[in-house]
Parts: structure tokens; sequence; C-alpha cells
């Protein structure tokens, strides 16, 4: 059974008026147990990560900052970056539903978990907060993966906005391979497709970058080609999904054109390279996403195929 990982203390990270806000994620949450997704996972509740754990990919004086400016009342602390006097715990509980979703699925309690959490992480960098996050979830897992004793890590990422935090975080790391598909030109001006990495870690990142306006079946075909090329080359253990949705066409601060059914069509081929390579062992995380009915729909879309194929190989062991 797939785990699920979300919790109403996620809606205490306040914005105001701002893209990322409590209300994206407590609609699609709502919807999710609407349609019944919700129900056909294992839900878990999850504990704030270490400030230890954190400090595999922040200084430690960058999550001190963190932890003043919420005790200071929080603001605007970045050019798009907006804390509440919770965010930091909050940011803390983030980054501990991915560490223990990584854990389990690593120790064989399951193959699938999925975290529901916010603020989203993926341009958060290694001493400052950028594009609404804080810490950066997915990489703290992977380094989290990395301490269980994981050799080789996948991260997937196909958020409308280049995740360069993430990016970053492995530019020297030869066990982590870092996989982005987004828009380009476009925020946060990185992810070009020369960007590849450096010393041990060249050529275990691959960025694929994709004007606004390219067809559906060319994005599909590219993100195919280059991360089945990077995942042959990684041979990962652990597949990581950074899964923005803000490649939608509907939504209000990204867009690629996509729609529901093409969130389907990259989780089925992410599946079955995790099946491939890292006896399914997949663990999403959800980044951006900024038009809350078309998030529902696409989470919906996301789970839907997670539980479907969790189903098909329970039946088949």
């Amino acid at each position: 059974m797939t785990l699920l990982y979300t919790d109403a203390r996620y809606l205490e990270h306040q914005t105001g008026a701002h893209p990322e806000s409590p209300q994206r994620l407590q609609h699609a949450v709502e919807h999710l147990r609407q349609v019944g997704v919700i129900d056909q996972c294992r839900l878990i509740t999850p504990s704030e990560a270490t400030p230890e754990q954190v400090a595999l990919v922040h200084s430690p004086d960058y999550i001190a900052w963190v932890q003043r400016q919420a005790q200071q009342g929080g603001g605007r602390v970045e050019t798009d970056t907006v804390m509440s006097p919770q965010s930091y715990q909050v940011s803390l509980l983030a980054t501990g539903a991915v560490c223990d979703a990584v854990q389990r699925v690593l120790a064989g309690e399951d193959r699938q978990g999925v975290c529901l959490v916010r603020p989203p992480g993926h341009h958060a960098l290694h001493q400052a907060p950028m594009g609404f996050c804080l810490f950066n979830n997915v990489a703290v897992g992977a380094c989290w993966a990395l301490k269980q004793g994981a050799e080789r890590v996948l991260i997937v990422d196909w958020d409308v906005h280049h995740g360069n935090g993430t990016q970053a975080a492995f530019w020297e790391d030869p066990r982590v391979g870092f996989f982005s598909i987004h828009r380009y030109p476009f925020y946060p001006g990185t992810g070009r497709e020369d960007e590849t990495g450096q010393g041990a870690g060249r050529g275990t990142t691959c960025n694929v970058p994709v004007a606004f306006g390219t067809p559906r079946q060319e994005y599909h075909d590219r993100f195919r080609s280059q991360l089945e090329r990077l995942a042959a080359r990684m041979k990962p253990q652990l597949v990581l999904i950074s899964a923005g949705f803000d490649a939608h066409r509907e939504d209000p601060i990204g867009s690629l054109g996509l729609e529901e059914e093409d969130f389907a069509h990259l989780t089925q081929f992410v599946l079955e390279l995790a099946d491939h390579w890292a006896q399914g062992r997949v663990v999403s995380v959800l980044e951006g996403g900024y038009n809350p009915q078309r998030l529902a729909l696409s989470l919906e879309a996301h789970l839907r195929v997670l539980l479907e194929h969790e189903s098909t190989r329970t039946q088949s062991d």
C-alpha cells in the first residue's frame, strides 16, 4: 500500500496573498478524500526532521537563521518567499515527511511514498531561501537515503521551474543523478542543456529545457528519451520525484500546456524505470502547482497511477 504523508499543520505556514498559499494544499487534500484516493493509501503522520538531517544540505547558520526569522514573526525574507511564525516548524515537518518516507521505502516497508507537503523545496539553496522554498525537501531526502545505505539515487523534477537548489546540492556528487524538465527561458534562469555537473558529478545532471508552446508529444518524447539515458547511467536504487504540477496549461504562474493526463503519463514512465532499476522504490514530493482546482486533479491523476501500479505489482508478486 502506498504511504501517504500529509497533515493539517502544513496549513500553518501562512503566506498571505501569495501563490503558495495554504488553500492550494487544503483544496487538493479535500478533493483526494472526496474521490476516495486517500482511503486507498496508508496514512502516516509526519514528524519534524532533525536539524542534523536538514544540515545534510543546508548550513547550520542558515537553519538557525530560518528559525530566528520565524521567532521574530516572519515576513518577506526573499523576493518571492514569505514566512510566518510557524514556518520553521512546518518546514521541518515537510522535510521530515520525506526523510521518513525514504527510510521506510528503503527498509522495504512499502515501495512507494507520497509526500503532500509545503512549503516546496527545490529552489532552496545551501545558505538561502528562494522561490517560495526554505529547506530543500527532496535534496535532504536524497542525502538521507545515502545515509541509510543507498549508493545511487535519481531525482526526477518535472516542475515547470528548474530545480536550481537541487542541482546545486549534487553538482559534484556522482551518487545522485538530477533530471529536470522545465520551461526555459524562465524563472530561475538556470537549467540550460549544457549544465551537466562538475568534477566527479559531471554527467549526472541532465537538464531538458522546453520552450513555451512546445507540443505535448514532443515534451513526452524528450522526457522519456533523456530520462531513460540518465537512469541507465545512474542505475538508481531509489527514485525521488519533485512533483510540481505548474506545467499545467491553466497554471497562473507557469504552464507548458500540459493536462492532467500528461502527469499520469510521466508518472507511469518513472514507475517503469523504478521497477527496472530500483525494485520499484519511489518517493514523490509535492513542489509547485498554483491553480488549486488543477493541482487537485493533477495530483489525483498522479496518485491513481501510483496506486494502480502498486496493485498490479502486488498481484503479480
